[in-house]
């Protein structure tokens, strides 16, 4: 009986690995198609609007300016504020404010057909 595994007139198959390495995930595809028809720079601005206008800008440098000054002015990094105040600016954005930027997400994604 002869053996073909090791045949040369057959390609190696491919390991699944490498075909899903090569390819776009749908949160990728969708991050592409926001950038290319600009529709991610309008949810940034929208996005800057809304946090201004309740409040949560203003929020986020209070918290900062006390953490300065608890620790002192000359001790604090960018990267410890960073580390210190982003769990608690993401925990308190205002639910309203999601929901709109997700509205306008689902709304695009439809008229982008995706």
């Amino acid at each position: 009986m002869l053996n073909r595994r090791g045949s040369i007139n057959r390609p190696p198959t491919p390991d699944a690995e490498e075909d899903q390495e090569q390819e776009l995930t749908l949160k990728e595809i969708i991050n592409i198609k926001l950038i290319e028809s600009g529709e991610k720079e309008r949810l940034k601005e929208l996005l800057r609007e809304r946090l201004i206008e309740c409040g949560w800008k203003d929020e986020m440098n209070a918290l900062c300016r006390a953490f300065t000054r608890k620790k002192g002015r000359n001790n604090v990094t960018v990267d410890d504020l960073v580390h210190v105040i982003t769990p608690k600016g993401r925990a308190s954005v205002p639910d309203s404010v999601k929901a709109e930027l997700l509205q306008r997400i689902r709304s695009f994604l439809v008229s982008a057909a995706l």
